[in-house]
């Protein structure tokens, strides 16, 4: 007995006389969400050589580990690093150098921004991106008549603000061969009158981009690094690129080795014939700030700009389906041969038949197969016997900003009972137990917060509308959390190395100025960032 009781004495003093651990960070009274697997939480953490050893009691950790550097969080909420499952990180670094048009409320305004930007830059060939028809007073199409008077012999190319229409003027129009003569498969050159109007959906803005001047390396770094001060400002650690070419993920790659460009990034491969056969052979990049494992693939176009394809013609033009950007034949083949690899197969698919094309490829190619996590990029409208055959084998990444862009007009194209089954974020979810939230910006803001809000809320920035936009598809917060997280880590295969603030993972994390989980509703938009850590390093400070 005397003996046993003297052992316990002597570790008791072992204890108390022990020396406490140096580490690189102690972050401590904090109001930690750490989303890891019982959903617990923490009020402090310890972190060496960019991860975390420790997660606790302010008690715990500073009894435990020492630090030069500490972070006294003042009761500040923490959140693990946020991931953009479905962004164009490159493309919205391009668009600084380029005409933004978001936010236009008719086409003069289009026109007065185009003129002063030209005014400023004097560029000789002006693109940009962001207008959309479905914010104007007249909500069609613009004609390109205008434009060609402004400008004569100066090119224009600016995108709609989803991407999958282009308005162009003459100039651009006869330096891509572009005529009313032109066909090409998966897209349409708009006529009217037997002439282009100068608005192409698609497939056709590929021949415009042919002969866009190429940005020099010079523009494509700073373009990633402006990306990048953006990102770090709203929490954003980790971005999925939705379809970059291999120079571009090369420039990448030598960047973050070099230490100038830190963000994490999972890069998916535009799915180019010469692109998929040079990574298929070369296999799978992965370290830890860069992950090249899928390729991007699409199967139609956007709702907005009717280039989605609806197995029954849309609501308000019977006569139109949209348009496949891929032949199923070819789409089916390419499945095929990725299932083979260790690739992931991510493909945007918006109408309920592009949906159905791909879901049902999938679920024919996976067969026998486990975990290959293969993505479905916006899931945007879902016919019931699709529902039916997901399974936990497919991931479906979805924006819910895109919900609260789209409401005001969605009906209109789609009808009073398609529009049930768009996006139906919560019947995914149930359907495969994870989803995977983004923004898809440039076509959205880049704010999380504002996806938080969407997904919760279905509300737009105006609080609009009072109840909610098919509210019975909200999201918990808590799930949106996980799907801003832990959920998108998932869909990368990297929820071992990041996602949740636990003992072994990459020390990515955001300080938040409100606790996102317990505000207001609709005060959730306005939640700014204090500071956001990679690696344990700060790398943006409100």
């Amino acid at each position: 007995m005397k003996k046993i009781l003297f052992l316990g004495v002597s570790t008791l003093l072992f204890i108390s006389c022990q020396q406490p651990i140096e580490v690189d960070l102690v972050v401590t009274n904090a109001n930690v969400y750490t989303v890891d697997e019982s959903a617990s939480k923490a009020q402090a953490f310890a972190i060496k050589d960019g991860k975390f050893v420790a997660v606790g009691s302010t008690e715990e950790i500073l009894y435990t580990y020492t630090s030069t550097k500490t972070v006294d969080a003042a009761g500040k909420t923490i959140l693990p690093g946020l991931i953009d499952a479905h962004c164009h990180f490159y493309g919205l670094g391009m668009q600084q150098q380029k005409v933004d048009l978001v936010g236009t409320k008719s086409y003069d305004e289009v026109l007065d921004r185009i003129v002063s930007f030209q005014k400023q830059k004097n560029v000789s060939f002006i693109t940009g991106r962001g207008w959309d028809q479905n914010d104007w007073e007249v909500q069609e199409f613009p004609t390109k008549e205008k434009l060609d008077s402004l400008f004569p012999d100066t090119p224009v190319a600016v995108r709609r603000v989803d991407g999958h229409a282009m308005l162009v003027n003459q100039k651009a129009l006869n330096m891509a061969g572009i005529t009313e003569a032109t066909k090409v498969p998966g897209g349409e050159v708009i006529l009217k009158d037997g002439k282009p109007t100068g608005v192409l959906v698609d497939t056709p803005m590929k021949m415009v981009d042919k002969v866009v001047p190429k940005p020099t390396v010079a523009e494509q770094v700073q373009a990633l690094k402006d990306a990048e001060k953006i990102n770090f400002k709203f929490g954003l650690t980790t971005v999925d690129d939705a379809g970059l070419s291999p120079e571009v993920i090369s420039i990448i790659d030598s960047l973050q080795k070099a230490g100038e460009l830190k963000i994490r990034m999972y890069t998916m491969v535009s799915n180019v014939p010469e692109y998929v056969d040079y990574y298929l052979k070369n296999g799978v990049h992965k370290t830890d700030r860069l992950n090249v494992s899928s390729f991007k693939v699409y199967a139609d176009g956007a709702l907005g700009s009717r280039g989605a394809v609806l197995k029954l013609p849309y609501s308000d033009k019977h006569d139109h389906h949209g348009a496949m950007v891929i032949g199923v034949e070819d789409f089916k083949a390419l499945a095929k041969r990725l299932a083979d690899s260790p690739f992931q197969m991510n493909t945007h698919a918006i109408g309920d038949s592009a949906n159905a094309v791909v879901m049902k490829t999938y679920y024919n190619e996976l067969k026998g197969k486990s975990d290959r996590r293969w993505r479905v990029e916006h899931a945007q409208v879902v016919a019931p016997e699709e529902f039916e055959i997901l399974n936990n084998n497919l991931v479906m990444s979805v924006q819910p900003t895109h919900a609260t862009s789209d409401m005001y007009w969605a009906d209109e194209r789609l009808g009073e009972e398609r529009i049930k089954g768009a996006y139906a974020y919560k019947k995914l979810l149930e359907k495969t137990g994870t989803i995977a939230l983004g923004t898809d910006y440039p076509v959205e803001n880049v704010s999380p917060f504002y996806t938080f809000y969407a997904a919760v809320a279905r509300k737009d920035l105006k609080q609009y509308p009072e109840g909610g936009f098919q509210k019975e598809d909200a999201l918990t917060r808590e799930e949106t959390l996980k799907g801003m997280t832990l959920w998108a880590a998932y869909s990368n295969f990297e929820e071992n190395e990041k996602g949740s603030i636990t003992k072994g993972k990459f020390a990515d994390f955001v300080i938040l100025e409100e606790n996102i989980m317990e505000v207001e509703e609709d005060k959730i938009p306005n939640i700014e960032v204090k500071a956001t850590y990679l690696n344990g390093e700060e790398v943006y400070s409100k």
